[in-house]
């Protein structure tokens, strides 16, 4: 029986599914270093994964690993030059959660422009006595301008969310999107500067690359509005956590809220002194209906990826399909 790795822990029932077809090393405790990862992998034919680094070396040692299947829509925990040069499938789980996270980054951006966070902190301090005219004045979403850096599944969905806000929706992509879906949202294609200089609502929804490290930085924040707000749903790295520490201390921007960050779990301590700032888990994807139909689709992805199941040999969502009947190398 093939032997698979479940790196994480995830639903009991989608390990039950999984035990039909393979033998499960499941791992229900903390975060596996790299070496004890490397270790568990050394013998087996795939991998279901939760942003668990994968790399040369963890490949090297593994010299049967034939799939990893990643519970998440982003990969950059998967070096898939080394993966493509390893004959090695990565997959994904785009769509599943595009509705939820799209919920999410919409609350955390009201959070963040009307100071709910702050004032909750204040509330719960003791230090409310009385109301006041000017108490936690924040900005308005509904009538103002959104800017969507990433008009990706989750940006389409949060410039649909948009319109019920009567809001100017414009964004900027790696490519324009078709006309018809510009009608249909009612947005406007705009370069990365005009949409820092515009927008009353900067949000991220980009994907992470080395090219889009530190997208956002000192300087792209200073392009931005004074009563802007900055929300990043996408991924560490893609914000320059320090340089915005010292934005919203400063006032360069109103306000920001982040479920993401650079080093992740870990971060930068600063952003705990700066009461501007909602501060989440990385739990824009934390409902249970859409956790559930994530593990489900990775489960997915590596039955049918090991040869297994109603749709073996063909991953409903593979990263690098021309490895897809390869030989490992």
């Amino acid at each position: 029986m093939q032997k698979i790795l479940v790196a994480r822990p995830i639903f009991p029932d989608v390990i039950e599914r999984l035990k039909q077809y393979f033998d499960v090393d499941w791992n229900q405790g903390e975060v596996l270093s790299a070496q004890e990862l490397t270790r568990r992998l050394a013998d087996k034919d795939g991998a279901l994964t939760a942003g668990d680094p994968v790399g040369p070396a963890v490949l090297a040692a593994a010299p049967r690993l034939r799939v990893v299947s990643n519970m998440a829509v982003g990969y950059n925990n998967f070096d898939m030059a080394a993966f493509n040069a390893a004959n090695v499938l990565g997959t994904n789980t785009p769509d599943v959660l595009n509705e939820s996270t799209a919920d999410f980054g919409w609350a955390l951006m009201m959070a963040a422009a009307r100071r709910i966070a702050e004032s909750e902190h204040w509330l719960r301090a003791g230090q409310w006595r009385k109301w006041t005219y000017d108490g936690f004045l924040g900005t308005d979403l509904y009538g103002s301008t959104l800017g969507v850096l990433g008009m990706g599944r989750i940006g389409q969905a949060l410039a649909r969310r948009a319109k019920g806000f009567n809001m100017q929706v414009i964004y900027h992509n790696r490519s324009r999107v078709a006309p018809e879906i510009e009608a249909e949202l009612n947005a406007q294609y705009v370069s990365k500067q005009d949409l820092l200089r515009r927008a009353d609502h900067v949000v991220l929804v980009l994907p992470y690359t080395k090219e889009n490290h530190h997208t956002i930085g000192a300087a792209e924040l200073a392009q931005m509005k004074p009563t802007a707000t900055l929300t990043n749903i996408a991924r560490g790295g893609i914000v320059d956590d320090a340089a915005l520490v010292e934005a919203l201390r400063t006032g360069k921007i109103a306000a920001a809220g982040l479920d993401v960050f650079e080093g992740e779990p870990n971060l930068n301590p600063a952003l705990l002194t700066v009461p501007n700032v909602v501060l989440t888990p990385h739990i824009a994807s934390a409902t249970e209906a859409t956790r559930r139909a994530m593990a489900n689709l990775a489960a997915d992805n590596l039955i049918a990826a090991l040869g297994k199941g109603p749709r073996a040999g063909r991953p409903p969502n593979p990263i690098n399909p021309e490895v897809i009947g390869k030989a490992r190398s």
